[in-house]
């Protein structure tokens, strides 16, 4: 028998365990279900600062002398170090500007002039800040005394120790405070060099200390607004519903007042010792309500989400790892991941939102059904809400498997906003809309709110100035080098842009196909409705609300700060905008081109463009004033144009649900997609058929692909997709296990070695 043997232990890498047995349970789930590896879940919920990593140094040789003439990248990566003898890759990506650094440092590694070494990265550390006490001798009166005869030479010094004995309370020893020294210098005026002083004379001593760097703005508590008699209505529903379900849909229209529900629900929770996740779609959306929650809970509340910093995730993680009192979390998707100790309630605001699916990297988890089944582990509530729910959630609420709350009207009963539809296809045949993306009624609209001091807000779900440039000569459109698609032109950095892998070039000043000067752009963005704007409205303030301009937390809430305080009379933006912000003086908003969102080639089409307009829509009017909202489109008689004029939500479900069911779409079915994805295109469309019919023996007509997708191509990689529609009815662990087999038996073919495989499990 052989014999192994057993190493030393070298090292305890965490005094105690960083992770508890529940969350363990549910990463697991999360692999198991979203058919991913375990180890993809660890590196996506753990914050970096609590992961054990490595990080590439690359060594300047200052020995080096080149016997043959450099390329330009790799003399601009050897001009990056300066006077640094060491720099990691990511710091010569960012100081060369270079996409890819890695094949020019092995070129240079090759000649010499670089050496490579991996040294472990530093992990979490915890904030220190110096701390000013009196000295041990100094404590005593008498001492005290002495040293204030002292320092009738030093004025200045005397007057930073009576500041800090004021602040401090030192005299008394019951109401001691800590006072640090930062603290000190700006509440006395005097210099650091005053303090120094005192500190050699022993009177002061300086100390360090771990400070928290999680930060809540919290003013006074306040008490829980009076729910309103429909909102008390829909709260005691709720509680009835969760002594017999496990989820509960809360459909109200915007402002119907929902957080109000929540917020009651959440204070029911935390009383009876338990912990609430809220979750919501975005980090956008948390400043607003940060303040809201903060107000009623005060340091209960702690907020998470990949805005914060490495430091920051990795406080909030050990807050909730040691325990203590019960606790609200505010977070994004990425918060599930965290060690709850007891959660009693999950709160999934917008429930319907895109952005609760996680698209790249692995998992690719929805975390509104992820949710459902975290709170089911730990015995606790998940509550839907939405005033434009997902298509399957509302069948769920329908077929019983949810509880199902109604809030149809506003708080205090304002009017919902009346819908315009204006037909821009006339407007244009008729040269009204000529030069022009705003249409007659919009304008007007737009000046009488502006007349009354009161905002606007103008929707385009797509950012850049123009998506298309075109050769009027030989109709040439400039397309990414890596993507199969159109570049979008930002006139802000005069270049065009990849908005898929971000690549960016120049715009070309003639068509590089036929020479002609005579380029035109088609289609418009954010930036051209920007301009168009400031030109009609010069003496407003007007803001930009898309992914080019708040690309920081602080910049989206300096935005989103300044509409509130009404600084900014007219806010442009993208689907940012419809993601639950309340602002109580719009009474305009113009959705500029509807048309965009139904003609999209996807079943969820239709649902997702009445969801977002109907939200747009819901932004106008929320006080006392009732909102107008003119909707601009080529297609007035459409029927999902009616739907929304009308609020008409049941009816769209209604339509969509009749479709779905005929063509084996959710929530009758459940998808599972294969995305193959490898440099040859014909290595690629051999194996994809070969995969496809594979599947097809063990599942048949569930089996439907190889597709090839509307976007072919991105990253320099073609793409084919193996579609599956699996009844919901049916068990997911044998198809599971089916899958596993026929993806061991692929692995056989050479060719499969070429490609990336990864499933997309209730793909949305």
């Amino acid at each position: 028998m052989q014999t192994r043997e057993i190493k030393e232990i070298y090292a305890l890498l965490d005094a105690v365990p960083i992770l508890r047995r529940p969350q363990l349970r549910f990463w697991e789930w999360i692999s198991s279900y979203y058919l991913c590896k375990l180890g993809d879940v660890y590196k996506a919920a753990l914050p970096s600062g609590l992961k054990l990593e490595s990080e590439t140094l690359v060594v300047y040789n200052e020995d080096f002398e080149a016997t043959l003439p450099l390329r330009p990248s790799e003399q601009s990566v050897l001009d990056a170090f300066g006077a640094k003898q060491k720099l990691t890759l990511s710091e010569l990506e960012k100081s060369t500007g270079l996409r890819n650094v890695v094949p020019v440092v092995a070129s240079l590694l090759a000649r010499g002039a670089v050496e490579v070494s991996e040294e472990l990265k530093k992990g979490y550390t915890p904030k220190m800040q110096a701390f000013i006490r009196l000295a041990m001798p100094y404590r005593v009166e008498t001492k005290l005394q002495e040293a204030f005869a002292e320092l009738k030479r030093a004025p200045k010094q005397e007057t930073l120790l009576i500041c800090y004995l004021d602040l401090s309370r030192a005299l008394n020893p019951q109401l001691l405070k800590e006072i640090s020294a930062k603290e000190l210098l700006e509440h006395s005026g005097c210099a650091p060099s005053v303090l120094d002083g005192l500190l050699k004379r022993g009177v002061l001593e300086r100390y360090e200390k771990e400070v928290g760097r999680l930060q809540v703005p919290v003013s006074r508590i306040r008490p829980l607004n009076p729910l309103s008699e429909a909102q008390t209505k829909a709260y005691n529903e709720a509680l009835e519903l969760f002594k017999t379900k496990d989820v509960c849909l809360l459909y109200g229209v915007t402002s119907s007042g929902k957080t109000e529900i929540h917020t009651h629900l959440v204070n029911d929770v935390l009383q009876n010792g338990r912990q609430v996740l809220y979750l919501l779609p975005e980090i956008a959306i948390t400043t607003q309500i940060t303040e809201r929650l903060a107000k009623l809970f005060g340091d209960k509340l702690l907020v998470y989400h990949s805005g914060f910093s490495d430091n920051e995730r990795v406080e909030v993680w050990n807050r909730l790892l040691q325990g203590g009192s019960p606790m609200l979390i505010l977070g994004t998707r990425s918060a599930l991941f965290l060690p709850f100790k007891d959660l009693g309630l999950i709160i999934v605001d917008e429930e319907h939102e895109n952005s609760y699916k996680q698209q790249d990297p692995a998992p690719r988890y929805h975390a509104r059904n992820a949710a459902i089944i975290l709170a089911n582990m730990h015995g606790g509530k998940t509550l839907l809400a939405s005033a434009t729910p997902s298509i399957d959630s509302y069948y769920n609420a329908l077929t019983g498997k949810y509880g199902l709350v109604k809030l149809t009207t506003r708080y205090n009963d304002c009017l919902m906003p009346e819908i315009l539809p204006m037909d821009i296809k006339e407007l244009k045949r008729k040269k009204i809309m000529k030069n022009t993306l705003f249409s007659p009624l919009l304008m007007q609209k737009m000046k009488e709110a502006l007349a009354k001091g009161e905002q606007i807000i103008l929707f385009q779900n797509r950012r850049g100035f123009a998506p298309v440039i075109e050769c009027r000569s030989c109709c040439w459109t400039p397309h990414c080098m890596d993507c199969d698609v159109s570049m979008t032109y930002h006139k802000s950095h005069n270049c065009l842009v990849c908005h898929y892998c971000g690549y960016t070039e120049p715009l070309p000043l003639q068509c590089p196909q036929c020479g002609s000067r005579d380029l035109k752009m088609l289609g418009f963005g954010t930036e051209k409705i920007e301009e168009e704007v400031e030109t009609l409205f010069p003496s407003s303030q007007i803001k930009r609300l898309d992914f080019d301009s708040a690309r920081t937390r602080t910049a989206y809430e300096r935005i989103i700060s300044d509409f509130e305080k009404g600084k900014t009379q007219i806010l442009i933006g993208t689907q940012m905008l419809s993601k639950g912000l309340d602002f109580g003086n719009v009474t305009v908003v113009g959705i500029l081109n509807a048309d965009s969102l139904m003609n999209f080639p996807d079943f969820r089409a239709h649902e997702r463009a009445y969801q977002l307009m109907a939200q747009v829509s819901g932004r106008a009017g929320r006080r006392d004033k009732r909102g107008v909202v003119v909707l601009q489109t080529s297609q007035t008689e459409h029927p999902l144009i009616r739907m929304i004029q009308t609020s008409a939500y049941e009816e769209m479900v209604n339509l969509q649900l009749n479709e779905r069911s005929l063509f084996r779409y959710p929530p009758y079915y459940r998808l599972i997609v294969f995305v193959l994805r490898c440099k040859q295109e014909e290595a690629l469309q051999e194996v994809s058929v070969l995969y496809a019919d594979k599947l097809r023996a063990l599942l048949g007509e569930r089996v439907a692909g190889p597709i090839t997708p509307p976007i072919t191509r991105i990253h320099a990689l073609h793409i084919r997709k193996i579609l599956l529609k699996i009844e919901t009815t049916a068990a997911i662990a044998p198809v599971r296990e089916m899958i596993e087999n026929v993806h061991a038996e692929m692995l056989s073919n050479p060719l499969f070695k070429q490609l990336w495989v990864h499933y997309d499990v209730d793909p949305v």
